[in-house]
């Protein structure tokens, strides 16, 4: 998008130093639904898909587009 951090914590409603702690990988303290908000703030849908594990304990993964 080619914003800042301190445009991208703006338009996302969460302070600067936070936004730099997600560039690092650290989402300490940031539940799934504050990261879906801030994702639909930067112009993001979100799809959610829910299917029968292949394996008897589920996985979790995160895909961009």
């Amino acid at each position: 998008l080619g914003l800042t951090q301190q445009a991208a914590a703006k338009r996302m409603g969460i302070p600067q130093p936070k936004v730099s702690g997600m560039m690092r990988g650290d989402f300490t303290n940031l539940s799934e639904r504050k990261l879906m908000d801030c994702l639909n703030r930067l112009g993001y849908d979100i799809e959610i898909k829910v299917r029968p594990a292949a394996e008897p304990i589920g996985h979790l993964t995160l895909a961009t587009a």
